[in-house]
């Protein structure tokens, strides 16, 4: 075997499957050294995952959250005859309420999920090949099931294959601004807004303000140190809790922020806003050369606030991404309204509960029904409404 041994040494081979399946063997490595290479040459194929599938961005999650969340490595690598990777699913194992579940690296902070698949095989994918894959995945590992969460139906035009196992739309849909290569810039953001807008910044202080991308590790730093002191005082205005402030989260942000792509980019871009005096704006997300998509922000608490600041960055963000000949923005799973003003589409997710033993079975039905509920009430106002009164009174 030419690399690390699946669970036990065994490796699933291709008599245990559907001689229609192109899919020859499934290995399990529990290592990120040890799948770090085929990961890597599967990235540098033609892109068929999403930012969030980069190893420099999940593997730096694994270290720094998802050991503090008790998450395993469980990095499924599907082979053909030849032993050439046709796909890498980069999943994280947990054991609750007594069941083994293996779900994708990244937990929230990723918003799209997917393995790394080679594009040939992904295009002309079979229910066969995918009834290999998890039959591979059920026969070399310990999971009971597979909980897959905020799929793509597709990713630059080529289908996700996961999506020819059984499924259910994610209980979040995703707000999408679609940019045409060359179009208007009305088309993106209308020139009323555009006008609105520049009312706004006009009024920033003091003059001159600047929009650009930190390159440089001092000003990711800077701003980064920026971040994590205004957006808890942020999330208390709103009575959230810090998320930033679990386990791990911060040295993870700091890591992936800092961490150098091949293609000399971050693995998570900061996008800022400031003035001579402050700081006064940040988002930060991922981009692949057509897809940018938003992670985090957040904004002053001067008295710059009051102008909209979040909005006239992320104005100049789309306008950014559009010269570059981007096709799609994205900011992120949510309904806040300041994402309408710019997407005005959705992204249809979905989530696959698949069980792979009769232990995963009862889970996996519970799991999906308890999906479909949240689902139900956030697409329903009155209960939406109802919901989020209930979770007032008891924080």
């Amino acid at each position: 075997m030419t690399m690390a041994a699946a669970i036990d040494g065994r490796t699933a081979q291709a008599d245990h499957w559907s001689k229609a399946s192109r899919i020859a063997a499934v290995d399990i490595l529990t290592d990120l050294d040890k799948a770090e290479a085929v990961w890597r040459e599967l990235e540098s194929r033609h892109i068929t995952h999403t930012p969030y599938q980069r190893f420099d961005f999940l593997a730096t999650w694994q270290r720094q959250v998802g050991t503090h969340e008790g998450c395993v490595p469980l990095i499924a690598i599907a082979f053909d005859a030849e032993r050439r990777p046709l796909a890498l699913l980069p999943l994280a194992s947990f054991r609750k309420y007594g069941v083994h579940i293996a779900s994708f690296m990244g937990g929230k902070h990723s918003t799209f999920n997917m393995p790394l698949w080679d594009r040939d095989f992904a295009t002309a994918a079979t229910a066969a090949d995918m009834a290999a894959l998890t039959d591979g995945i059920t026969a070399n590992s310990p999971a009971d099931m597979l909980a897959l969460y905020q799929q793509p139906l597709t990713w630059r035009d080529v289908q996700n294959p996961l999506a020819l196992l059984p499924h259910q739309p994610s209980v979040n849909d995703c707000p999408l601004l679609v940019m045409a290569p060359g179009a208007d810039p009305a088309s993106r953001i209308s020139n009323s807004f555009r006008r609105s807008l520049r009312g706004k910044e006009r009024k920033l202080q003091p003059q001159p303000v600047r929009t650009f991308i930190a390159t440089e590790d001092a000003d990711i730093t800077r701003l980064l140190d920026w971040f994590f002191e205004v957006k808890p005082l942020r999330m208390a205005e709103q009575k959230l809790p810090n998320v930033f402030a679990d386990p791990g989260i911060e040295n993870f942000i700091r890591a992936a922020c800092l961490a150098r792509l091949n293609g000399g980019g971050r693995a998570i871009d900061i996008h800022a806003l400031e003035c001579e005096a402050e700081v006064i704006a940040i988002f930060a997300g991922v981009a692949d050369g057509e897809r940018y998509s938003m992670m985090f922000n957040t904004y002053t608490l001067s008295a710059n606030a009051k102008f909209s600041p979040g909005l006239i960055l992320m104005r100049n963000i789309v306008d950014h991404y559009a010269s570059l000949g981007y096709r799609a923005l994205d900011l992120g799973i949510g309904s806040d309204s300041y994402k309408r003003l710019f997407c005005k589409n959705d992204e249809l997710l979905f989530d696959s509960f698949i069980p792979l033993t009769a232990r995963g079975r009862m889970a996996a039905s519970a799991m999906g029904a308890l999906n479909r509920t949240k689902r139900m009430v956030k697409h329903n106002p009155a209960l939406l409404d109802m919901a989020q009164k209930l979770r007032g009174a008891l924080r």
